[in-house]
């Protein structure tokens, strides 16, 4: 996928951008330059690459060093509800938005 100085224009113009004519060619380029890395990727063979659960992973054995799951902070429930504008069973009310 290349993107053409038209592109460019758009992609200022949605992101709310004024870009010289210099500065426009210099994005174009490196906004090109991505997408052929990206195409450069997608071409690369991954059928027999199962997914790695941490990048390291792929070199050394990686134990995850995990914390015992205890409830380490006080419940404060009754506290941060306090200011709120309408409470019903400890949970915050609030109005309708989707119908």
């Amino acid at each position: 996928m290349a993107l053409t100085p038209q592109d460019i224009g758009r992609i200022a113009h949605l992101a709310r951008l004024e870009l010289s004519e210099a500065e426009s060619g210099r994005m174009l380029t490196e906004l090109n330059g991505f997408f052929a890395i990206v195409e450069q990727m997608r071409a690369v063979d991954t059928s027999g690459v199962l997914p790695l659960a941490h990048p390291v992973a792929a070199v050394q054995a990686v134990q995850l060093r995990l914390r015992p799951d205890v409830a380490s902070e006080p419940d404060q429930r009754a506290a941060n509800q306090q200011n709120a504008p309408a409470v019903q069973d400890g949970l915050f009310l609030v109005p309708k938005v989707i119908e």
